[in-house]
């Protein structure tokens, strides 16, 4: 048995090694690629990917695999060995149904259209990226009917992200979520003058943003020596092995706050890649498990910890180190602007309370647009429909509208539902590391932020892909992931901003 395990863990690791190579270049054609190279890095991805999946979803792999099950079932369910097993017959099974010229094919589809987004976003025209859309969307359709996708065909694509996961558990926990959320929202606006946010806009350097966002992500505890930061069109982080994590942010010289939150978002997706278990490296379990578990990392780290009074109360003054502008603005005015709640047009630039709003848009249009209820030409209207009935506001050009998210140009169809319950278990993981930790509000106001990521690395980061989503909140929470906390998370945090309860 262990001579079948090592040829099957070997003939995965070329796999692997494919994968990371494809990654190696879709990072490249989004931060250093001419755009002239378009073409050819589509060709080169699309190769990768299907001769990727071709050896992936080979017949050897599926004996091998009917070899291991005694094997399996003798050890521990935990053990690296087991959850190889276990989370290999998984993806097999998932990854037979589709053929591999298709895998290509999307690959390739979703690398042209990263680049026709990009200059369709730059002149604010969603004319230009519509073609690349309508193909992109065909395709993810032909992927999920290779499925028995029962009552969605948006449910495969939920899975993809996150295992299990079904577009009926979706609308189930945001239907419980919303209603106190809007009167959340309704309650704030009408104190809305409690907060101004007016020391945040100004003329900041660029050099100096960026310069601020290496010392957040030092202090987070992110290494250098096994990554880096660059720029992109839309923030990202990708991993090619656990020593080697790339994160991007965008610089915005009229906002203090972009660049610096977006910093620390995908900061904390880096710590996680870079705390996989270094015995997982080589392996289809060397990465972050699911995408609600990659967001709760980055949005505990962006929002729960980045945005708390105790952490500004250490690093306040490394910000006015850099910046005079903010010399005389109390810690008190700074803290209370950049947690103000306001609805505005950009996602990834939401206040915490109306960034779920956001996000139930996104997966009502998403469900639209794969079942056919709406056209991708109509999608602009459709974006700024919402936006007014959820937010009051109507996108003025397609930039800070249907333009907005990086996502649909990489055919990531099924993803954005996964920040909001990212963001809802996040809540729940600091909660339950203050629970073991009851100083860590005063480690993180001493700059402190070891521990808390040690014990992140031991309850999630080091497990890789071993376990799904409800086996890591059952083993680390002792329950399931709920919106309940997070809801009361919002009331205490902005009741005491905008005194709700006064």
């Amino acid at each position: 048995m262990k001579e079948t395990l090592q040829k099957m863990q070997a003939h995965l690791g070329k796999v692997r090694d494919l994968m990371m190579a494809g990654a190696v270049l879709s990072w490249d054609r989004e931060t250093y690629m001419p755009q002239g190279g378009a073409a050819g890095r589509a060709r080169q991805l699309g190769t990768l990917s299907q001769m990727a999946h071709e050896l992936f979803v080979s017949d050897e792999v599926g004996q091998w695999l009917e070899t291991l099950a005694p094997y399996e079932a003798e050890q521990d369910f935990d053990s690296d060995e087991s959850s190889l097993i276990r989370v290999t017959r998984r993806d097999y099974e998932r990854e037979r149904r589709v053929p591999s010229e298709l895998v290509g094919e999307l690959a390739r589809a979703a690398s042209l259209g990263q680049q026709t987004w990009v200059r369709a976003r730059q002149e604010s025209d969603f004319s230009i990226f519509q073609p690349s859309l309508e193909k992109l969307v065909a395709l993810r359709i032909r992927w999920a009917e290779c499925f028995d996708y029962g009552e969605s065909i948006y449910d495969p694509m939920l899975d993809f992200f996150e295992p299990g996961l079904t577009t009926a558990k979706v609308q189930a926990i945001f239907d419980e979520f919303r209603p106190p959320l809007v009167e959340l929202v309704a309650a704030i606006a009408e104190r809305q003058g409690r907060v101004d946010a007016g020391c945040l806009e100004g003329n900041f350097s660029e050099g100096a943003q960026w310069e601020l966002g290496l010392e957040a992500l030092r202090l987070m505890g992110f290494d250098f020596e096994c990554g880096r930061q660059d720029r992109s069109a839309h923030p990202f982080t990708t991993s090619f092995s656990s020593n080697d994590v790339r994160i991007t942010t965008r610089v915005d010289p009229r906002s203090i706050a972009s660049a610096l939150f977006s910093t620390i978002h995908e900061g904390g997706h880096a710590l996680y890649e870079l705390g996989v278990s270094p015995a997982l490296d080589t392996t289809l379990l060397g990465n972050g498990a699911s995408m609600t578990i990659h967001e709760s990392q980055s949005r505990l780290y962006e929002n729960v910890l980045g945005r708390s009074l105790p952490f500004w109360r250490y690093f306040y003054p490394k910000l006015q180190a850099r910046f005079p502008h903010f010399q005389d603005v109390e810690l008190e005015t700074f803290y209370r602007a950049i947690n103000r709640v306001q609805p505005s047009f950009v996602r990834v630039e939401a206040d915490e309370v109306t960034y779920g709003l956001h996000i139930i848009l996104r997966f009502e249009l998403e469900q639209a647009l794969v079942t056919g209820e709406l056209a991708v030409a109509d999608a602009p209207a459709a974006w700024n429909a919402k936006m007014e009935s959820y937010l009051g506001l109507t996108p003025p050009n397609d930039t800070l509208g249907v333009l907005q998210d990086v996502h649909w140009s990489g055919g990531m169809i099924g993803y954005f539902p996964d920040y909001l319950l990212g963001s809802m278990l996040s809540v729940q993981l600091f909660a339950k590391a203050r629970e073991g930790m009851p100083d860590l509000l005063s480690q993180i106001e001493a700059g402190r932020l070891a521990d808390l990521l040690a014990w992140l690395r031991e309850k999630v980061h080091t497990h890789g892909r071993k376990f799904t989503l409800d086996e890591i909140t059952r083993r680390v929470l002792g329950t399931n992931l709920s919106p309940q906390p997070y809801l009361n998370y919002l009331r205490e945090r902005y009741g005491e901003i905008y005194g709700l309860g006064s």
